[in-house]
């Protein structure tokens, strides 16, 4: 599965929500073949190219063109560094079915 983590810089809160993800994605054996962490502007250009995006909640609306053209699952989290509700969206989102077939 292709991860792209993005924040407004792409440094400190996707560094951050990278490693929740990385840990909620090994607990439920879930592996990952590439994840990238990245500001948005280079993000939403890019996400077309992965099978989800998890960003902050504020930045969900600029994936919208790589959701609705491209069908990337795109997740909004609040708390980045919240491992409960990354596990939760991952649930919610059918990860394992949706990815793991």
């Amino acid at each position: 599965m292709r991860i792209l983590v993005a924040c407004g810089n792409g440094s400190g809160t996707s560094l951050m929500l990278r490693k929740t993800v990385e840990k909620a994605m090994k607990k439920q054996n879930l592996k990952i073949t590439q994840i990238h962490q990245t500001a948005v502007s280079e993000g939403k250009n890019t996400a077309k190219n992965f099978d989800a995006v998890f960003t902050p909640v504020n930045f969900v609306s600029m994936f919208d063109r790589a959701k609705n053209d491209y069908g990337v699952t795109v997740i909004g989290i609040k708390n980045v560094m919240s491992e409960q509700e990354v596990t939760k969206a991952i649930e919610e989102n059918e990860f394992k079915t949706k990815f793991y077939k």
